[in-house]
């Protein structure tokens, strides 16, 4: 598997990371935060934030940011797996579609919503660096991380995660206990991307990743099919 595919898987199987802005107040410097952020089908990060919060300043006056995620649970920092996404932000104008499809991975934020200071921003990636570890530092190929098919996707992804949630309950809790020693039976597949399955019990999220990354929308069936049955 590419560099590319592993950073953005590495980027699905995490929530939130460490966003950089620069700073509006402080002439330029480096400004830090932590937020929530949903991987989109063509591999922007969708976030939702304040228009009270600094980075939201700093980001409606220089659209250039960056956003690093590492596993927060591996206490091993420096042989870990982390992604750097260097990219530019812009306000994302279909909040009804972005809403919907960032709830799905973050129900506690509906509250958010409601109020018309929180506002979705995209940010479309030029650069991903990948670190695997020791010995693997990459700048990952753009047009590999990329999802060309990502349209497809999104129109597709709700009818299949109501096919999924209502007939294969049972073979994710399974799969689950196998790949994860999870043995919640309350799951809910919440998301259905080009590299695999989104899973949650209402506390925590889960990957399960398909063989290999779909290229088209049309392989995804076979793909959860393989993955049940493996």
């Amino acid at each position: 598997m590419n560099n590319a595919i592993e950073a953005r898987r590495l980027l699905r199987s995490h929530r939130y990371g460490a966003l950089g802005t620069l700073s509006q107040k402080f002439d330029g410097y480096p400004f830090g935060s932590i937020t929530p952020y949903l991987v989109d089908h063509d591999g922007s990060l969708l976030i939702l934030i304040s228009g009270l919060a600094e980075h939201t300043k700093n980001i409606q006056h220089d659209p250039r940011v960056s956003l690093i995620t590492h596993d927060q649970h591996n206490p091993q920092i420096q042989t870990q797996g982390r992604v750097t996404v260097l990219g530019k932000a812009e306000a994302e104008v279909n909040r009804t579609t972005a809403g919907l499809h960032y709830l799905r991975h973050f129900p506690e934020s509906e509250h958010l919503l409601s109020m018309q200071d929180f506002t979705f921003y995209r940010i479309h990636p030029v650069a991903v660096r990948y670190i695997g570890g020791f010995g693997r530092i990459h700048w990952v190929d753009m047009q590999q991380y990329s999802n060309t098919d990502a349209q497809t996707f999104a129109l597709q992804e709700a009818a299949q995660l109501a096919d999924i949630n209502a007939e294969h309950t049972a073979a994710i809790c399974h799969l689950l206990e196998l790949k994860h020693g999870t043995q919640s039976a309350q799951i809910s597949v919440i998301g259905i991307d080009c590299d695999g399955l989104s899973v949650s019990d209402g506390a925590q999220l889960w990957r399960l990743d398909f063989e290999s990354p779909c290229t088209a929308q049309r392989e995804v069936s076979a793909a959860i099919t393989a993955l049940l049955t493996a």
